[in-house]
């Protein structure tokens, strides 16, 4: 049997809803959750909103096996992702004594006065683990099966690099493009029972335009080499067939 590992993704923060701030951390991580064999099944976006944090974090934790979150970890007010995943599990959120002298010392070294402001990205929920930060020294921290890390991409990419390691990973998904010099209104019906004939795979059907012509990717994805083989031979076939009645 395969073994499947299941990831979510909560993007916080106002700035990314509004399209002030344009997200860079999704495809990172799809990238390196498909590269390890973990399935990132769902991505959401949520707000600065306590509540809506709060919610978002218990529906995704609970059917999946990871989650990642990303965004809201700095020193201003509307911060509030610590606060809010600490509801989310029923504990309280307080200055952590390690990331509180992290960051004390960071400062100091500096010459940079340790604000009020500051101290808040010492504070994490009760029991949570840290995720280092190589980058700008204020910790991200996991607690149960939450990962929770900063929005800034590069200090995104270097937590996430700390986190894949402690990781479990499953078998990985592999996958063949097959080009198809048609357009999905042509192909639509007999893939449709090529992913019926192939039910161990996923097909997929992406569309492209250029040059006044549509054509479409056809991409094949599964977990054994023998399952891709047999379903990419049918789709190969399909589309000869398309392109000899064609001429």
């Amino acid at each position: 049997m395969t073994d499947i590992v299941t990831a979510a993704m909560l993007v916080i923060g106002d700035e990314i809803l509004s399209g002030r701030t344009k997200d860079k951390n999704i495809g990172h991580l799809a990238d390196i959750m498909t590269a390890v064999g973990i399935d990132l099944k769902e991505v959401r976006i949520v707000p600065d909103e306590e509540a809506e944090i709060v919610a978002a974090v218990n529906a995704v934790r609970a059917r999946y096996t990871y989650v990642f979150t990303t965004g809201g970890i700095g020193p201003t007010h509307d911060d509030i992702t610590a606060d809010s995943i600490a509801k989310a599990f029923g504990v309280p959120c307080e200055y952590d004594a390690k990331a509180y002298a992290l960051l004390e010392a960071s400062y100091a070294a500096r010459g940079i006065e340790y604000t009020e402001a500051r101290k808040r990205m010492a504070r994490m929920p009760r029991g949570a683990d840290h995720i280092d930060n190589p980058v700008s020294v204020a910790p991200g921290f996991r607690i149960g099966n939450v990962h929770v890390m900063a929005g800034v991409p590069s200090i995104f990419q270097a937590m996430l690099d700390n986190v894949v390691p402690t990781l479990k990973t499953g078998t990985k998904m592999l996958s063949a493009t097959v080009h198809c010099p048609f357009g999905e209104g042509l192909v639509g019906g007999p893939l449709g029972e090529i992913q019926k004939a192939h039910p161990d795979t996923i097909i997929g059907s992406y569309p492209k335009y250029g040059d006044g012509k549509f054509w479409t990717e056809l991409v094949v994805r599964a977990r054994s080499q023998e399952a891709l083989d047999a379903a990419r031979a049918d789709v190969e076939a399909m589309v000869a067939g398309f392109v000899a009645t064609a001429r």
